[in-house]
């Protein structure tokens, strides 16, 4: 079964209610693929939020988790980490420690990333993509 895990700018898009990314989850989860945030996401998205004192967008934000869940941090994830950041290093291509992260978490659980930043994660060798912005 094939599942996703979403990148911090498609949760902030469906915070905003975009219908593509609302669509999308909503067509993955009727055919039975989880859509899930990661911990990364969250932290992101819930930093923001609390910043910004968004309080209805929060409100939004602690349903949309708790109904999809959260991928989280093991050892696997942060050793496949580590190993990305040592070979995109290596070939001059190095990428934010945030975007390693989810790529690693992606990878170690066998999940799509959604993502509108795909000029850079692109960069992760075998990480699977989409880009739920894009109609």
């Amino acid at each position: 079964m094939m599942g996703y895990t979403l990148d911090t700018n498609i949760v902030t898009a469906h915070l905003k209610r975009n219908p593509l990314v609302m669509q999308r989850i909503r067509r993955a989860v009727v055919a039975g693929h989880p859509v899930m945030l990661n911990a990364v996401s969250y932290y992101e998205t819930k930093r923001g939020l609390l910043f910004a004192g968004a309080q209805t967008q929060l409100a939004v934000f602690e349903q949309l988790w708790q109904a999809q869940g959260i991928i989280m941090f093991d050892q696997a994830a942060l050793d496949r980490a580590a190993k990305i950041y040592a070979d995109l290093r290596a070939a001059g291509q190095l990428i934010e420690d945030a975007d390693l992260l989810m790529a690693a978490i992606a990878l170690v659980n066998d999940v799509v990333l959604v993502t509108h930043n795909t000029a850079h994660l692109s960069r992760v060798a075998d990480l699977q993509l989409e880009d739920w912005l894009l109609p």
